[in-house]
């Protein structure tokens, strides 16, 4: 009896404050440069019962991988400096489709805080919505500037493409990381990110979600592709491998990651210490959305100072 009072205490507690957060960043709005005010209006929106599974933490880690993801180390275009997924060709390209929902889902968040760039929002969205799943803490910094037209676009392509077939999808996933800088451990790590999120037919394709828990950021991802018996599902979508059960799945580009020794001997460290998964993750997440810019020397690192800190930051 005693532990279902502390934990209808715990469930009480936790709504109010993120109602009082939410109202309190208001006041805060106006603070140029307060990130953990925006940290704090990005926090309390995540859980919504009436999107996907509950939340838009897999969605918005999307969109900032994707913004990201188009950076090329060979003519320094693309990456998450720019925001340029605002505006066409990019926002229509197939890779980016259903991202239209992440970006109307931080407009309120913009016009509140109207000094941030789009592009440090959507970079910090996605940090916020990986500690809020429970994943590690990121370190991130401010600095990002916005592109103003879709000249800037970079040319459709550069994301990584999941229909590869599976005998050449180590290959494609080298050539596509390895254009921003990545070794095969980073790519291991990144594609660490399906833990949570599913896909869905009317976007990418594909239907399912990779773990049975996709609003909780863990090492699952790579405990299922080791342990799980993948067989190819029959059906008239694109090539995907389930579960015996129907209930999770895997994407070529998922499956490539078993067929490559290289690349497998990372999802078998992974799937057994994720700390060391959480670890690299942070590390190649932070490159991810850092790649491309340039950082003045009072732009530093912000972290989440922990929800107390958030509350106070905003009063």
């Amino acid at each position: 009896a005693k532990s279902r009072r502390k934990i209808s205490a715990k469930m009480s507690v936790r709504p109010s404050f993120l109602v009082l957060a939410f109202l309190l960043s208001f006041a805060a709005a106006q603070q140029q440069n307060n990130y953990n005010a925006v940290r704090t209006a990005i926090k309390v929106k995540l859980d919504d019962p009436t999107w996907d599974d509950g939340s838009w933490g897999p969605v918005l880690l999307r969109l900032a991988w994707h913004a990201a993801g188009s950076y090329s180390k060979v003519d320094h275009t693309g990456g998450s400096n720019g925001a340029t997924m605002r505006f066409q060709p990019e926002a229509g390209f197939g890779a980016n489709k259903g991202l239209d929902h992440a970006r109307d889902f931080l407009e309120p968040i913009k016009a509140q805080f109207s000094w941030i760039s789009y592009s440090d929002l959507w970079s910090l969205a996605g940090t916020v919505a990986i500690e809020a799943m429970g994943g590690p803490k990121v370190a991130w910094r401010p600095g990002r500037v916005d592109k103003p037209d879709g000249s800037y676009c970079p040319p459709d392509g550069r994301l990584p493409d999941a229909s590869k077939p599976v005998y050449i999808g180590a290959q494609h996933l080298r050539d596509i990381f390895g254009r921003m800088g990545f070794d095969d451990r980073e790519i291991v790590a990144l594609a660490g990110a399906h833990s949570v999120g599913r896909c869905h037919t009317d976007r990418s394709g594909w239907v399912g979600p990779w773990t049975g828990h996709p609003t909780a950021f863990t090492n699952h991802y790579f405990k299922n592709l080791l342990k799980v018996t993948w067989v190819r599902k029959e059906w008239d979508g694109p090539e995907q491998y389930d579960d015996p059960n129907g209930k999770i799945m895997m994407l070529p580009t998922d499956m490539a990651l078993l067929w490559d020794p290289v690349l497998r001997q990372y999802v078998q460290m992974y799937a057994k210490d994720e700390a060391l998964f959480f670890k690299d993750f942070a590390s190649a997440f932070k490159k991810l959305q850092e790649n491309g810019v340039t950082f003045t020397e009072d732009q530093l690192p912000i972290e989440d100072p922990g929800d107390a800190i958030l509350l106070s930051s905003a009063l």
